[in-house]
């Protein structure tokens, strides 16, 4: 009777522990560490605003420099909750996006407007006459007119996870016929590209293919956020080690940015959506609401266990 009792027990507390570990799998509990982008980013103002916390993060929150490094360091931290653009690779950086307000971010939800942290992807480019070279220049307005306008552009920009309006595609062999210079050998010219990181997914599938079509020119991407994007190519820095070409803002420009009037070109290629992600292992939540978002951000919810 001993031998049997105490194989019981045994028996009651590993049931007991094999329960307690798929009740709690994947339970976050603790502090939650809040992740953010710097002041200039254009998904920090997208975020915020629509959130309704302007000016009122908390100061615990961690900052990081770009839309990867967020993703990153909320995907190697199971207590962190950040933001980033749709357009990011979720399952390769470890983190779940989060429904807002019962909606799941897509393609359709935010064209329909029912998905509704979204913000645009702008453009901006240097003046008329300062690229360099007129197949420079030409090569530029090639490109965004593909970016911008073509099937095929708007289709790879879509495919990378910003979202177009195709009812309004033309094809690129109608568009091409403005653009002699697409013709030529351009592999001795290089276009750099500046400004938010937001836009780096879609707009370097553009790119790479798009170059193919256009005499093989270079491209050089050197983007650190929104708020170089006009400086880089109309201001202080367009002359400078780390002048661009073009300049994009995952947000609108602003008077502050400079005086956009003097580019030879700029615009909207696509709307992005903003979305909350967690670290994968949070199966605590799949959705969270505006209120819970604005209580978590501006630090007057800092526990997982607390976030009603």
């Amino acid at each position: 009777m001993k031998k049997i009792f105490v194989s019981l027990v045994v028996l009651g507390l590993l049931a007991g522990c094999g329960n307690a570990t798929g009740d709690d799998a994947g339970k976050v509990t603790g502090a939650i560490k809040v992740y953010t982008r710097d002041a200039s980013s254009g998904t920090r103002e997208a975020f915020e605003k629509g959130i309704d916390f302007e000016g009122k993060l908390t100061k615990q929150a961690n900052e990081v420099s770009s839309n990867d490094d967020m993703a990153a360091k909320v995907g190697a931290d199971k207590n962190g909750i950040g933001y980033t653009s749709l357009s990011t690779d979720f399952a390769k950086n470890n983190v779940k996006a989060l429904q807002f307000e019962g909606v799941t971010a897509s393609s359709e939800t935010v064209l329909d407007g029912s998905y509704q942290l979204q913000r645009p992807f702008n453009f901006v480019t240097r003046a008329k006459n300062d690229f360099g070279s007129a197949d420079k220049e030409q090569l530029v307005l090639a490109f965004l007119d593909y970016l911008k306008n073509s099937s095929e552009g708007m289709a790879v920009v879509a495919k990378n996870g910003g979202e177009v309006d195709m009812s309004k595609a033309k094809s690129w062999d109608e568009l091409a016929k403005k653009y002699p210079v697409v013709t030529k050998d351009n592999s001795k010219i290089t276009i750099t590209t500046c400004g938010s990181t937001s836009v780096e997914k879609t707009l370097k599938a553009a790119l790479e293919q798009f170059s193919p079509m256009a005499g093989n020119f270079q491209f050089v991407m050197n983007h650190s956020g929104s708020g170089d994007a006009t400086k880089r190519v109309l201001g202080a820095e367009k002359d400078g080690a780390n002048r661009g070409d073009i300049g994009f803002a995952s947000r609108a420009f602003k008077e502050e940015d400079g005086d956009i009037s003097k580019a030879m070109k700029s615009g909207q290629y696509c709307i992005d959506a903003v979305v909350a992600v967690v670290n994968k292992e949070n199966n605590d939540f799949a959705n969270l609401t505006q209120a819970q978002l604005k209580a978590i951000f501006t630090g007057e919810t800092t526990n997982w266990e607390d976030v009603k």
